[in-house]
């Protein structure tokens, strides 16, 4: 199949490519751009371990195909550090052993690093709504929403210090 070039910002960079519009996002990061941090799991937008940002939003790198993708701002797991949130949510989940395997991790943090951005005062029942469509297989749920909760209130203390 031949491709069509398609430009769009990752981690902060511009990048155009050359690639069949069919062609997922999920397989654009892993098997082109070697950034594997992005898992493939169900490949069907089910376990959110492919999640990455695409314009601040979190989106199933699995289900975003490269038509999608012209001029979107993607953030994957890779680029989160740019983001002040990341290094508090993922200290948040390491105190709370949150992940066994880590496999889903990626997942967990990116959707956590953009639900703190655009709602600090997130609570419980915000929390456990963004996380529904991350599965992890190993956990359980328990140490994951507890570091998800330490996160938020850790996001507040540091916006309330800066304000």
């Amino acid at each position: 199949m031949s491709g069509a070039p398609v430009s769009f910002r990752l981690n902060g960079v511009e990048r155009t490519i050359d690639v069949p519009a069919e062609t997922r996002l999920s397989e654009i990061l892993r098997d082109l751009l070697s950034l594997t941090a992005s898992k493939v799991a169900c490949g069907v937008g089910r376990c959110g371990a492919c999640s990455v940002l695409m314009n601040e939003r979190p989106v199933n790198a699995c289900l975003v195909m490269a038509w999608q993708l012209e001029d979107a701002d993607i953030v994957s797991p890779e680029g989160l550090d740019i983001l002040p949130e990341t290094r508090i949510v993922r200290q948040a989940l390491s105190a709370e052993n949150a992940f066994q395997c880590g496999y889903c991790a990626p997942g967990f943090v990116t959707v956590l690093v953009s639900l703190l951005r655009n709602d600090p005062d997130a609570e419980m029942s915000q929390i456990k709504a963004a996380l529904e469509g991350n599965i992890c297989r190993c956990t359980g749920y328990h140490s994951i929403l507890r570091g998800a909760q330490a996160a938020a209130e850790a996001v507040r203390a540091e916006r309330s210090k800066s304000a």
